[in-house]
């Protein structure tokens, strides 16, 4: 087999673990861009609560699909999958290596491995469920689940509320499982992948959480959060951070109470992050506080 000439290095692993420093370090050395595979950083209007790197960060590595689309537009995975091959064929003119960073698992995957497409799902039974389900809660999505798409309710992610109302979703718009359209072979990708995941002891970590919220709301979430509450009804604004001050806003939280339940939200997330990210055997975990933790990426 004739080696790859081009090396994507994927940077992932679970919010606030310290990612962002550890790819702007990698690529620096390597002299190459980096890709955020993160669903959400890619809106100009969700800067606080998405994390993204600070500019000056994003003044010392060029950066892919951050501050790229308006919130109001309707990325899918496949849509990912479509414009990060594009930008690596960008990175790949001037450089043999790219860095992609993010916690986004399913971006990651379809990056690597690419994705079974499937057919559009219908926006009006999509906000149909999503109300039901803000109305109802997770019982009523699991217990709908259950009843309509079995195969997924077996085999999915049945605590993933966004994941649930994906399923549910899409079963009622097509009439089919989403997992019967999750049976394809993986893609092979003209570049070498290496994968690392960084982790932390989840102690260290869940404290990283509590005060980067903390410094978020520091930094303006509330105010940024009522900048787009009147676009609330978009899925893509269904984000913890985001979510939990529109409550807020709308008198079912006191502000502590709000705040509370980010952080809280975001431990679960990380915890759901580190879960999906075990389950592929091809990353090389490291400690993300590693001293020598480049060095040891390059020696992959």
């Amino acid at each position: 087999m004739i080696p790859a000439k081009h090396t994507v290095y994927i940077i992932a692993g679970p919010t606030a673990v310290g990612k962002t420093a550890v790819a702007i370090e990698l690529a620096k050395r390597l002299g190459t861009s980096i890709i955020s595979a993160d669903s959400r950083q890619c809106y100009r209007e969700m800067t606080i609560g998405t994390a993204k790197p600070a500019a000056a960060e994003l003044k010392q590595v060029h950066h892919y699909f951050i501050n790229s689309h308006s919130v109001t537009e309707h990325l899918t995975t496949a849509d990912f999958e479509r414009l990060a091959l594009g930008y690596l064929q960008e990175i790949f003119k001037d450089s043999d290596t790219a860095v992609v960073c993010g916690g986004t698992g399913l971006y990651i995957k379809s990056l690597c491995e690419g994705i079974d497409h499937m057919p559009d799902v219908d926006e009006s039974i999509e906000q149909e469920v999503n109300r039901q389900y803000e109305a109802h809660g997770v019982a009523w999505l699991q217990n709908a689940i259950q009843a309509e798409d079995p195969e997924f309710y077996n085999t999915g992610e049945i605590q993933n509320p966004v994941r649930m109302i994906r399923a549910l979703s899409f079963v009622r718009s097509t009439g089919r499982s989403i997992m019967f359209y999750r049976r394809g072979t993986k893609a092979q990708r003209p570049f070498r992948i290496v994968r690392v995941a960084l982790n932390l002891q989840r102690e260290v970590l869940y404290e990283r959480i509590d005060r980067r919220v903390d410094i978020m709301m520091k930094q303006g979430l509330l105010e940024e959060a009522k900048s787009i509450y009147h676009l609330k009804h978009l899925k893509n604004l269904q984000t913890v951070g985001y979510s939990e001050l529109f409550d807020h806003i709308e008198g079912k939280y006191t502000l502590e109470q709000a705040i509370d339940k980010i952080k809280q939200h975001t431990r679960n997330y990380a915890k759901r992050q580190l879960t999906w990210f075990r389950k592929d055997k091809e990353f090389h975990w490291l400690e993300a506080d590693a001293p020598d933790i480049v060095d040891r990426i390059l020696n992959w």
